[in-house]
């Protein structure tokens, strides 16, 4: 079987009958489910190491950049891979080095040396660079282009639900019922503290090890399922597109920095949420939360004594709640409103959000920070379907530059957690700023000019 686009012997040119889309959608929406179970773990992973590896609060952000690091190095080469091999070869690799990295934690736990942990991560994210850049612009070419953003909130939307279980399973498998802390540790004897650790850094094998078995099966679901091949033909007869042609489109490039910015606050929100939580009000709770933590603890049987470190960690899912939510509604205006005009309307909310944590502090702030999930849920993939749009053969390229800006999560969050170090209200600069310039791009950067669309035919 000769490698190329051609796989599986399906070959559809732009416009033509898409009734045939419904599996590979559907498939292909599937993995916007997988890869959050991994994007909502990290914040878990930042607290758990503090303990597990003594770490501080800036060394386990490097979590974050380990993994978005990963999309940096990755996306690029998964739009040439793409561009060569189509996009069922390269998802099967993606899956490959997905599952590959979430099965390495297991011997990284028992060595626990925290840059075996940070190459696990790295390698996940190399995988997942890859199912992004395929996955989210091969939803956007399934159909119709005039609803390609509300095709791309859809399946983002299922994103949006797994992304609640990150913090349900850190609060419930990783995180400890006691609540250690560093001091703690340091008055024990040096035998008990040390157990202690190791059993922190053990919790994290049996999540890892389940999400490696199901990305398994999913690999191999891909390798037996046709997937067609849209526009590789036109592809094809462009020929090599240097990349630095692709900078011309003023919304691209504006969209990189908005996509830079976006998952830059998305980071530093979730990976310090629950350390937010506990500075802004470790014993104060917020009602809704709580009624949120009891019921899934009535539901799976979990004990309702639980440390404030565990408590933290619901709120946090119970944020990520609300962003599900937000998607939900958001793709519902889309189908009234323009996507620019949706994503304007969400990034103010933001700010406003963030502004309020910062002026209020308290419950109150941990409130308006849960409710700045419901606010960006939309932006990640409205942003990258207004900054890909209209780019006809160059969209696979300009698909992994918009992958490649997901770097914004290895570099802001370093940035918050220096500032952490002066109160977490300085912190929150972060996100303010990053949503204040997604205000700008949804109301004026997202613009398309005529010169943008005249290269090549939209696939």
């Amino acid at each position: 079987m000769p490698l190329g686009p051609t796989t599986d012997n399906v070959r559809l040119k732009s416009g033509e009958n898409t009734g045939s889309f419904g599996i590979a959608f559907a498939l292909v929406t599937s993995l916007f489910f997988l890869w959050g179970l991994a994007n909502s773990l990290n914040g878990s992973l930042i607290k758990q190491f503090q303990i597990a590896l003594d770490l501080d609060r800036f060394q386990a952000g490097i979590v974050d950049f380990a993994f978005y690091l990963g999309y940096f190095f990755m996306a690029l080469p998964a739009g040439y891979v793409m561009r060569k091999f189509g996009y069922k070869r390269g998802i099967l690799f993606g899956l490959v080095l997905y599952g590959g990295g979430a099965f390495l934690f297991y011997p990284a736990a028992e060595a626990r040396v925290y840059s075996f942990f940070l190459f696990a991560l790295f390698t996940m994210a190399c995988g997942i660079a890859f199912l992004e850049t395929a996955a989210n612009l091969y939803v956007t070419v399934l159909g119709d282009p005039a609803k390609s953003e509300w095709r791309l909130n859809f399946s983002q939307s299922f994103n949006g639900i797994s992304i609640i279980l990150g913090p349900i399973i850190g609060a419930l498998f990783i995180f400890s019922k006691t609540e250690y802390t560093p001091e703690l540790l340091n008055a024990m004897p040096a035998a008990q503290a040390e157990a202690i650790r190791v059993q922190e850094a053990l919790s994290v094998q049996g999540p890892y090890l389940i999400i490696g078995l199901i990305i398994a099966f999913v690999t191999v679901l891909f390798a037996i399922t046709k997937m067609p091949e849209v526009g590789a033909e036109e592809e094809q007869a462009a020929g090599d597109i240097p990349i630095t042609s692709l900078f011309r489109h003023r919304h691209l490039t504006l969209g990189i920095i908005a996509q830079f910015v976006n998952v830059g606050a998305q980071a530093t929100l979730w990976g310090y949420f629950v350390d937010l939580k506990l500075d802004l009000s470790r014993e104060g709770h917020w009602g809704l939360a709580e009624g949120y933590m009891n019921a899934i603890n009535a539901l799976t049987g979990s004990p309702t004594d639980l440390s404030p470190t565990q408590i933290a960690g619901f709120h946090a899912s119970f944020a990520l709640v609300l962003f599900m939510l937000g998607r939900f509604v958001g793709t519902s205006l889309m189908t009234r409103m323009r996507p620019n005009v949706v994503l304007t309307i969400y990034s103010a909310g933001a700010v406003a959000m963030v502004l309020l944590a910062m002026l209020a502090g308290g419950v109150t702030a941990v409130i308006a920070l849960s409710f700045t999930y419901f606010f960006q849920s939309i932006m990640f993939p409205t942003i990258f379907a207004l900054a890909t749009k209209g780019l006809g053969v160059e969209s696979k390229l300009a698909s992994s530059l918009v992958i490649m800006s997901i770097v914004g999560g290895a570099l802001l969050p370093l940035v918050a957690g220096a500032l952490f170090a002066s109160g977490p209200m300085y912190a929150l600069l972060v996100p303010l700023v990053c949503f204040a310039y997604i205000v700008f791009y949804a109301a004026q950067g997202y613009r398309t000019r005529a010169a943008d669309v005249e290269r090549a035919p939209i696939v």
